[in-house]
C-alpha cells in the first residue's frame, strides 16, 4: 500500500484538512474576541503559537492512534479486520462540513457587521494619530521659534545697579514680545534663574525655548556699556553677540540699538519676517526712567519697606516726567499692592490710584489752556491731582 492510501487509511488528510479549518476559525475568533475585553497582546501571539504548534502533534496522533469502540488504541495493534477507520473518517467529514459552514458564517458576519464598526474605529484612530502628528510637528515648529531673555548681570564696580540690569532686560523682553510668531518666556520663567550659573542648554531644555539671550550692563557714572549675546540652547554656541559703549544720556537709543539687532539675528535664525524691531520705549527723561526702574526692582520683592520705596521712586519719576504714562500706571499698581501692607482702606486705595490711570491729559498735547496739575501729597511723596 502506497503512503498516499495508508495516510487516507490512518484519516491523516482529514484530520489535517480538519485542524486547519477549526484553528483557522478559532483564530479568527480568538482575533475579535481577546481586544474586546482589552487582553494583552501577548495572549494572541501564545494562542496562536500553541495553535501552530498543534498541527503537527495532532497529525502524528493521527497517524499513530487510532479510535476504537474500545478506546483509543496504537495504531499497530489494531486488527485491521476490526477497524473502524471509515467511521472515524466520516466523523471527520462531518467536523470539517460544521467547521466550513461555521467558518462562513463568522466571515459574514465578521464582513457585514463587524467591519464597518471597525473601519469606521480605524478611520478615527488613524484620523486622531494624524492630528496628534501634526499637532506635535506644530508645537516643535512653534518650539524653534522661541526665546527666553535671562535677567542681565550687573557688573558695576559698586554692584549697586542690579535695578538698570533687570530693567534693560524686562523692556527687552517686552520688545521680543511683541514680535508675530516668536515666543517668549515670561519674566517670571526666565528671571527664576537669576544669580545662578546654570548650563544655558539646561536653562533652553527646563523653558522649552530655541534660544537664550543673556547680558550684562556695567554702568560708572554717566558711561554705561551693555553686552547682549543671543545662544543656541540646543547647544550652547553663540549666534550673535555685540557690546555697546554709551552715554547714559542715550539709553532709550541703545536699547532700540539692540532691539534692533536681535531682531535682526532672530530673522536671520528663525526666519522670521521682521521689517522692524518695535521701540523699546518712547523717549523720556532719564532721571525719571532710572526712578521708575527702581521702583520696579523694590516692587517685586513684595515687602512693606520695598513697595513703600517703589512709591517713592514712581512718584520721583512722575515730579521729573509729569508726563511718564509707565510710572503712573506702576505707581497706581503699587499703591492698592501698599494697602495689603498698610492701615489704608479699599476706598483711599482706589481713590489715590485712580489719580494716575484718569488723566486725560496724558492722551493730548499740552495746551496753553492746559495746566499742570495741582500736587496733592499722598503721606509717601508726590502724588498729581487731578484738576
Amino acid at each position: 500500500m502506497s503512503i498516499v492510501q495508508e495516510l487516507k487509511r490512518r484519516n491523516v488528510i482529514k484530520v489535517a484538512v480538519a485542524y486547519a479549518i477549526v484553528g483557522w476559525l478559532l483564530v479568527e475568533v480568538a482575533s475579535v474576541v481577546l481586544p474586546t475585553f482589552k487582553a494583552p497582546e501577548w495572549i494572541m501571539q501564545v494562542f496562536t503559537f500553541f495553535v501552530i504548534v498543534g498541527f503537527p502533534l495532532a497529525l502524528i496522533f493521527a497517524w499513530a492512534f487510532e479510535i476504537t469502540p474500545e478506546g483509543i488504541k496504537r495504531e499497530k495493534d489494531v486488527d485491521r479486520s476490526q477497524s473502524i477507520t471509515h467511521l472515524t473518517g466520516r466523523n471527520i467529514d462531518y467536523i470539517i462540513i460544521a467547521a466550513l459552514i461555521l467558518g462562513l458564517g463568522f466571515f459574514a458576519f465578521d464582513k457585514f457587521v463587524l467591519g464597518p464598526s471597525r473601519d469606521a474605529e480605524l478611520v478615527q484612530a488613524t484620523t486622531e494619530a494624524i492630528a496628534e502628528q501634526a499637532a506635535e510637528a506644530g508645537k516643535e515648529e512653534i518650539a524653534n521659534k522661541s526665546i527666553a531673555v535671562l535677567a542681565f548681570t550687573d557688573l558695576s564696580p559698586q554692584g549697586d545697579q542690579e535695578y538698570f540690569s533687570d530693567g534693560i532686560s524686562e523692556e527687552l523682553l517686552n520688545v521680543l514680545a511683541k514680535i508675530p510668531g516668536l515666543r517668549v518666556a515670561a519674566r517670571t520663567s526666565s528671571f527664576q534663574f537669576k544669580g545662578q550659573n546654570r548650563d544655558i542648554v539646561d536653562i533652553g531644555q527646563q523653558l522649552n525655548v530655541a534660544l537664550v539671550l543673556e547680558g550684562s550692563v556695567r554702568k560708572a557714572g554717566i558711561q554705561i556699556r551693555i553686552t547682549a549675546q543671543l545662544v543656541d540652547a540646543s547647544n550652547g554656541f553663540h549666534l550673535w553677540s555685540e557690546t555697546y559703549d554709551r552715554e547714559l544720556a542715550n539709553i532709550f537709543a541703545v536699547q532700540d540699538e539692540i532691539a534692533a539687532a536681535i531682531v535682526g539675528a532672530l530673522s536671520e535664525h528663525l526666519g522670521l519676517d521682521v521689517e522692524a524691531a518695535p521701540r523699546v520705549i518712547a523717549a523720556v527723561n532719564t532721571e525719571a526712567h532710572e526712578a521708575y526702574l527702581r521702583g520696579r526692582y523694590l516692587v517685586v520683592q513684595h515687602t512693606r519697606a520695598t513697595i513703600e520705596g517703589a512709591v517713592r521712586e514712581y512718584e520721583k519719576a512722575i515730579v521729573l516726567d509729569p508726563d511718564y504714562a509707565l510710572a503712573h500706571a506702576e505707581l497706581a499698581m503699587a499703591i492698592l499692592l501698599l494697602r495689603r501692607y498698610s492701615n489704608m482702606n479699599l476706598t483711599e486705595a482706589i481713590a489715590k490710584a485712580t489719580l494716575h490711570v484718569e488723566r486725560p491729559w496724558l492722551l493730548i498735547r499740552p495746551s496753553p489752556k492746559l495746566t499742570p496739575p495741582p500736587v496733592l501729597s499722598s503721606g509717601t511723596g508726590e502724588i498729581w491731582k487731578k484738576p
